[in-house]
């Protein structure tokens, strides 16, 4: 009896996906302005962004100083629902918040 080699769809499927490229992914980051009260900051950055108070208050802080302040990297479909999310709360609320973004290099 002579034996066959045969290769595991298992193999295969790993040499596959080694050739796959990851998704671009894409940060999220508000810039500042001088009319949004800062607590609204925070509060966008806790509820869209799932940041604790310390975490969004550093970031709220950059926004401030820095004029932007990056809110998170994320695959670009779920990037620009958050732009859009964020936009439309703050507009909701009256605020002129702009949020943005753009692929990582």
């Amino acid at each position: 009896m002579g034996s066959k080699h045969q290769e595991t769809p298992v193999l295969e499927t790993a040499r596959v996906r080694s050739r796959l490229k990851s998704p671009p992914l894409f940060n999220v980051i508000l810039l500042n302005d001088d009319f949004t009260p800062m607590e609204f900051v925070v509060e966008v950055l806790q509820q869209y962004f799932s940041k604790t108070l310390e975490q969004a208050t550093v970031v709220m802080l950059k926004v401030h100083t820095e004029g932007a302040g990056l809110c998170g990297v994320y695959p670009k479909d779920i990037a620009a629902t958050k732009v859009e999310q964020v936009v439309a709360f703050a507009r909701q609320h009256q605020h002129p918040l702009q949020c943005v973004m753009e692929e990582v290099k």
